[in-house]
């Protein structure tokens, strides 16, 4: 796997990197082929360490933030999380990731009927917004996201609320 670690405004230390890459490798090897992409994100946030884990294969993408007052515990929180993230969608994840992902990754047994009930279909009629109004708009709502027009492109966008009270836009990459 390969494995990017960024800082922001700090320094990453050596052996960080080198538990890093061993952690990824012993823990997340199983489930992703050779030509996954680990990245993770380091910062600093009143006197605690902030890891970004975010792993990339075959098109789908798994995130996981954990904060700690130790980098490798933070690490290790955000590995374990996206571990947990695979195996709550075993059924659906082990199709797109490598056929001996789950032979004998979990000895304990998991539930494979997991079903998503949907309870609501609804449509609403968008009309273009700035990044700007939609936030307001989904505030006035008391909503957790919202679904926009961006008027500066175009396209289909989506804002949500971060855990740590910033926002956050969703746009697609047609490439």
């Amino acid at each position: 796997m390969k494995t990017t670690i960024t800082a922001k405004k700090m320094q990453i230390p050596q052996n960080f990197t080198e538990y890093a890459q061993t952690k990824i490798d012993a823990k997340l090897s199983k489930f992703f082929g050779d030509d996954a992409e680990t990245k993770i994100v380091m910062a600093e946030r009143k006197n605690e360490i902030v890891i970004e884990l975010t792993v990339r294969y075959n098109s789908m993408l798994f995130r996981a933030e954990r904060t700690a007052v130790d980098k490798n515990a933070a690490l290790d929180d955000a590995i374990d999380k996206i571990i947990r993230q695979i195996r709550k969608n075993k059924t659906k994840v082990e199709k797109k990731l490598k056929d001996t992902a789950f032979k004998q990754a979990f000895t304990e047994p998991v539930d494979d009927q997991a079903n998503y009930e949907i309870i609501k279909h609804k449509k609403f009629k968008m009309r273009p917004m700035d990044i700007e109004e939609a936030i307001l708009q989904m505030n006035m709502l008391g909503h957790e996201f919202f679904m926009f027009t961006n008027a500066a492109t175009g396209e289909i966008n989506v804002v949500y609320k971060r855990d740590e009270g910033n926002y956050a836009v969703l746009e697609p990459d047609n490439q």
